[in-house]
């Protein structure tokens, strides 16, 4: 009797592809790192040690609960590690080190354990740190201490080190700077409440106040690059993200210039530029089909430019990215594309 080949029956991915989960994180670490040394420069240990904490805390939880739920340990997928440090990005250089140790903690437990873990979160999860903290602690994560001051090498800001509950007590080399950065404002506060605005120039190089590793338009987009050129960003969402912004911003400047500010002080304030490139682009949050792609980067851009100008935070990326993230699977359900050789339903 004659014998027949047999056939391999597998499931699909049947072309896998040389990427993996722990390569894509390692080097979104790596394009993340020139933004730590950069905030360093500007901001000082106070900086670094944020850094340090957040980045503990997510690591430290991840262990935590990969050993109560009895799952191998996932530390050295990198991604609690991103997660701490996107999460000390977004937060003020001189944000008191427990706040930010909570931070790490909620980001971890609520935004990623909660779901499931990795691959299964519906929300950025550092955002969801982020969220929880603006909310629990909005004086302090809205208090902004000046950029490249003198001393910042060799001393903390006061409010780094403050005890919970305990209000910082500054030091005679820290006052002048402190009633200067604690009673100013980032350019976003600058445009909203006192009709200042600052010159794209400042904001496109980095020097201004604002959060840890969001001053810098031009060092987020050599490290968005880094990352397209590594073919591990996909370039669609960060660019329908600022073209969002670009357009909503676009028609209230050119309706009342002297009131709206330009579609370019838009984008390179604030956290656009940094949500657009390593929050707005998260792998599990994001929609994946082509169209949908489109309408969440504008969305995002939308809300983002509304929040600004008619709410009452100064800052709306955050809350933008997490609306973009909660409407994700409703995009990609009516962004399908067809099958091919499917035929559409008839009307009943």
């Amino acid at each position: 009797m004659a014998k027949h080949p047999l056939i391999d029956l597998r499931p699909s991915p049947y072309i896998h592809s040389p990427l993996t989960v722990e390569k894509i994180m390692r080097n979104v670490v790596y394009a993340l790192l020139p933004l730590v040394v950069f905030s360093v420069w500007q901001f000082g240990i106070s900086a670094l040690a944020l850094i340090i904490v957040t980045t503990l805390a997510c690591l430290g939880t991840e262990s935590l609960f990969c050993r109560l739920s009895g799952k191998a340990n996932t530390l050295k997928d990198y991604s609690a590690t991103i997660t701490g440090l996107l999460l000390a990005m977004t937060l003020p250089p001189g944000f008191p080190l427990w706040m930010g140790a909570v931070a790490g903690f909620v980001a971890i437990a609520m935004g990623k354990t909660l779901f499931g873990g990795i691959g299964f979160n519906v929300f950025n999860p550092a955002l969801v740190g982020r969220a929880f903290v603006q909310a629990a602690f909005p004086v302090a994560i809205t208090t902004w201490t000046p950029a490249l001051a003198p001393n910042r090498f060799v001393e903390f800001i006061p409010s780094t080190l403050a005890l919970p509950f305990m209000k910082p007590a500054a030091t005679a080399e820290w006052s002048a700077h402190i009633v200067d950065g604690f009673s100013g404002a980032t350019p976003l506060a600058l445009m909203k409440f006192q009709g200042i605005m600052t010159d794209s120039q400042s904001l496109f190089l980095g020097l201004t106040e604002g959060s840890t590793g969001e001053t810098s338009a031009l060092l987020i987009l050599l490290c968005g690059f880094y990352l397209m050129w590594r073919k591990m960003l996909d370039w669609r969402i960060p660019a329908s993200v600022i073209f969002g912004t670009a357009a909503t911003a676009a028609v209230f400047y050119f309706y009342d210039p002297s009131h709206y500010p330009s579609p370019a002080f838009m984008i390179f304030s604030g956290g656009l530029m940094f949500g657009a490139v390593f929050m707005a682009s998260d792998m599990v949050a994001s929609p994946v089909t082509p169209l949908g792609i489109f309408i969440f980067g504008l969305l995002v851009g939308f809300l983002t430019v509304i929040i600004r100008l008619f709410g009452g935070l100064t800052e709306a990326v955050m809350y933008a990215i997490l609306f973009g993230n909660a409407a994700t699977p409703l995009i990609e359900r009516y962004t399908q594309p067809s099958i091919y050789g499917a035929r559409k339903k008839e009307d009943s």
